[in-house]
């Protein structure tokens, strides 16, 4: 089952279950997907859904900070909700050593000497990790690895 088949099984599932918060959610996730597929004129792949959601994943978490230096805990709540509902749908995450044995292989296979190689084992990292693990994490533990 495609991860977009799913989505709209949990969508119908909400429905009957009349779970409001869960539905609305669901239709944001899926609304994004049909947007990008119109823009682009294409159909999405689970690659480039989970891009989609990991982006959306990325505005929630954003959100929250802001609304907790505003002092809005009504939105912090509504925000954490929907990013609770859209992480079920990310790839299981990879652990740190995980991540540092990936980088290692990254950067022996690409040969980076020094900071300057940085884009050539992010190039190789991106696809591998894209959706099981945070990027900005990545990058720093390259740059360390790189620094070396």
């Amino acid at each position: 089952m495609s991860l977009k088949d799913r989505i709209n099984d949990d969508m119908k599932a909400a429905m009957r279950a009349r779970e409001t918060e869960r539905l609305g959610t669901i239709r944001l996730l899926l609304a994004a997907i049909k947007q990008r597929e119109v823009d682009e004129r294409i159909v999405l792949d689970d690659a480039a859904i989970t891009a989609v959601i990991d982006k959306m994943i990325k505005q929630r978490k954003d959100s929250i900070s802001q609304f907790e230096a505003a002092g809005r805990t009504d939105l912090v709540a509504k925000e954490s909700a929907e990013l609770t509902i859209l992480s079920a749908y990310m790839p299981e995450q990879l652990s740190e050593a995980e991540i540092a044995a990936e980088v290692q292989a990254a950067v022996a296979q690409t040969g980076a000497a020094g900071p300057q190689d940085m884009g050539k084992v992010m190039g190789v990292l991106k696809p591998k990790l894209a959706g099981r693990a945070d990027m900005t994490a990545v990058s720093g533990l390259v740059k360390a690895a790189l620094a070396k």
